[in-house]
């Protein structure tokens, strides 16, 4: 760092003084941006109530007069249900007419010779496609996406594809948005996508069709990812650094307060399109007030904007009482007498350069971190859903489950920002990693009638998969520099979605071996444990701004000595910036 501005940057932390208070213009900024992301985890599960595929048989062409389901005879079909217990179950209905037909799920029979209603017939029977519709079970859900369409037998592949196609919606607005919210700013695009997830998630309810369900779905997963991954983003510049940890953990917590928000609405309405209306709902207030949300001084910095990146730092030192503000004049006068200083251009500023996905590979430091933090999102997010799938096992009401799979999240979080403060990113991630599959070997050698312990391994298995999941978010921000880091998060946040797109189709192996999803989780754990060793460690550090700085810290020679990289002007400038934010951590 240059003498100059090191001696600016002390000479700030002497003069200015902060009042202590309950509230701060970063609180304000951070609880406005983080109640958003209980959207995102909202519209992310929705679909575990919205596309249930409930028991079903063939309809018949005309009134029933009688039911019989083995021993049992009822007058109602609706009666049947409760004691439905497999697929391959039929029932025997009889017609007004006398006709007595058999009912499977995918097709139907009608006895030839039928003189009494028994269960068991020798006869011949017509069997018959289900051209009459089907008849569903209506105890728990009143209409769901799959009883609209008749997503069942021949069409059951395209219920299958709705949480697959949403996942893929969210990889894609992961980079796109992440692109373009370091083009344009981090405030248009929060914006844009949280007006976005209210709109969509609304048109969602009113479709007419299976199709037109699944391309406004996809928009909505694209709105609500790029919200996500520019959320975190956005909160992370805003945030000193003592406070960063805590607050984009915060963010993982919102989104599994809409988990919980998804089970107690899946358990007190029913029909489908009203349920999807009740939790787009929860989009509105955000939407009313995020144009008021400035943009971050970090990115105005990044392009240059020295004036309206002045704006908002006199307005968070007015909001945090704060009697000297800091000056972006004085650091741009110390950085034009830095020698370090480019004045290759004309004018003496450069022209703003466009980074993209390929500077993530940049040179083999960067390159090979990238890679690496690729792994450990895709590691995660499988490990994730797939103990999330695995969570159906539990039996009994599923809301409660739901509810339960949501808030075991709550304290994994509080263990992930004790371990990052006190033991670092790096050395947080590893351990749990490691954990996660070892849990997965032991999974495999419990009995599996000892289901109270199968239970406690599969949450344990979930909660330290959660805890790697949960912070990966912050350290993939802090291993890379301002003008790429949105691009970062959201390439990685777009692995993860692959993650979370293969990990329905990785529990479907259970049919080859029942442990075989487990075994794949677990050695992607391993691999991703091993490799994040060589990744730096970021507690403590400040943002990195230039791609030459991020390169710097991840070199084996300097960490080895135990030295600080040295800093440009550029991480200087942020340093600076940052000491304004720094009210919130004070006062924690």
């Amino acid at each position: 760092m240059p003498e100059g501005i090191n001696k600016l940057w002390e000479r700030r932390k002497e003069e200015i003084t902060y009042q202590d208070s309950a509230t701060g213009f970063q609180a304000c900024v951070y609880f406005a941006s983080v109640f958003q992301a209980m959207s995102c985890g909202i519209h992310y599960l929705a679909s575990v109530f919205m596309a249930v595929t409930p028991n079903f048989v063939c309809g018949i062409p005309g009134n029933v007069s009688s039911v019989l389901f083995y021993n049992s005879s009822k007058a109602r079909l609706e009666d049947i249900w409760t004691m439905w217990t497999s697929t391959e179950n039929y029932i025997v209905a009889q017609l007004e007419n006398g006709e007595i037909w058999e009912l499977n799920q995918c097709s139907k029979s009608k006895r030839e010779v039928s003189f009494d209603l028994a269960y068991e017939y020798k006869g011949n029977k017509s069997i018959f496609s289900c051209s009459d519709g089907f008849l569903y079970d209506d105890t728990k859900w009143k209409s769901t996406v799959v009883t609209q369409w008749d997503l069942v037998c021949d069409r059951e592949w395209l219920a299958k594809l709705i949480q697959p196609t949403f996942m893929l919606g969210v990889l894609v607005g992961a980079v796109i948005f992440g692109d373009i919210a370091d083009r344009l700013g981090r405030q248009r695009v929060m914006w844009f996508t949280s007006a976005g997830q209210f709109v969509f998630g609304i048109t969602v309810a009113f479709t007419f069709d299976y199709y037109s369900f699944v391309i406004v779905r996809f928009l909505l997963a694209m709105v609500s990812s790029g919200y996500l991954v520019v959320a975190f983003v956005y909160v992370t510049e805003f945030v000193g650094i003592k406070a960063r940890t805590w607050a984009s953990m915060h963010v993982h917590a919102f989104f599994a307060l809409g988990i919980m928000v998804v089970a107690l609405v899946g358990f007190l309405v029913r029909t489908w399109w009203v349920y999807q209306i009740f939790l787009s709902i929860a989009t509105l207030p955000f939407v009313l007030c995020c144009w008021m949300l400035p943009e971050t001084p970090l990115w105005l910095l990044s392009e240059k904007r020295y004036e309206d990146a002045q704006k908002v730092i006199n307005m968070m030192a007015r909001w945090n009482k704060v009697s000297t503000s800091c000056k972006v004049s004085e650091l741009c006068s110390v950085q034009q007498d830095d020698p370090g200083t480019d004045r290759t251009s004309g004018n003496g500023a450069s022209p703003t350069k466009k980074h993209n996905i390929l500077d993530l590979f940049c040179n083999w430091y960067i390159a090979r971190r990238t890679i690496t933090i690729w792994l450990v999102w895709f590691t995660g997010s499988l490990g994730y859903y797939v103990f999330s799938l695995s969570s159906v096992n539990l039996g009994g009401n599923e809301y409660l489950n739901l509810f339960l799979i949501g808030a075991v999240e709550l304290p994994c979080y509080i263990i992930a920002c004790i371990g990052m403060d006190k033991l670092g990113r790096r050395n947080t991630l590893i351990p749990f990693l490691i954990l996660s599959a070892l849990i997965c070997v032991l999974i495999m050698f419990i009995p599996q009638d000892f289901n109270v312990l199968i239970i406690l391994a599969n949450m344990a298995g979930k909660f330290s998969i959660g805890v790697a999941f949960g912070l990966i978010y912050l350290y993939t921000a802090e291993l890379y520099p301002t003008i790429v880091r949105s691009l970062a998060v959201g390439s990685g946040s777009m692995m993860c979605r692959v993650g979370s797109v293969v990990a329905p189709f990785c529990v479907y192996l259970r049919s080859v071996w029942i442990f075989l999803p487990l075994l794949l989780v677990g050695i992607m754990a391993l691999l991703s444990g091993i490799l994040t060793l060589m990744l730096p460690e970021t507690l403590g550090k400040p943002l990195t701004n230039t791609l030459e700085e991020a390169t710097e810290m991840g070199r084996k020679k300097e960490n080895c000595s135990g030295k600080t990289p040295p800093a440009d002007s550029g991480a200087a400038l942020e340093k600076i910036e940052m000491f304004g934010q720094e009210t919130v951590s004070t006062e924690k």
